[in-house]
């Protein structure tokens, strides 16, 4: 017996229906009460930090890591969107990938990666 993926994502929000309504516009998933965003199969890390880490900011208890298959198109889309995009180059060029980072409309952070094409 084992598990074989996750099944939700769910998370307390000040606007609920705003949020998903985000997540949605920006970044393609089907976000909120009923719906269900069918994702392509692939890779997930499932990775508890140190509570000292300071990967992402000590004020949030996770962050959302999601692949995705065009960074720099997503980036660009993104960016027009008046959404903000931090961008480093030792994040261009990893044996994991590629990375940006975004925060959602109330704050959480949110890892794009472009996994390695023979990934």
């Amino acid at each position: 017996m084992s598990v074989t993926g996750i099944g939700g994502l769910f998370f307390r929000s000040r606007d609920p229906e705003g949020r998903a309504a985000w997540y949605r516009t920006h970044l393609g998933i089907d976000a909120g009460g009923d719906a269900v965003w069918q994702q392509d199969a692939g890779m997930t890390v499932f990775a508890p930090f140190a509570a000292d880490s300071d990967c992402f900011a000590a004020d949030q208890p996770f962050m959302l890591n999601l692949r995705v298959d065009d960074l720099d198109a997503l980036v660009t889309s993104l960016e027009g969107a008046g959404i903000d995009v931090d961008r480093r180059p030792e994040w261009e060029t990893t044996d994991y990938g590629r990375f940006a980072r975004i925060h959602d409309p109330e704050g959480l952070p949110i890892e794009l990666w472009e996994p390695p094409a023979d990934a």
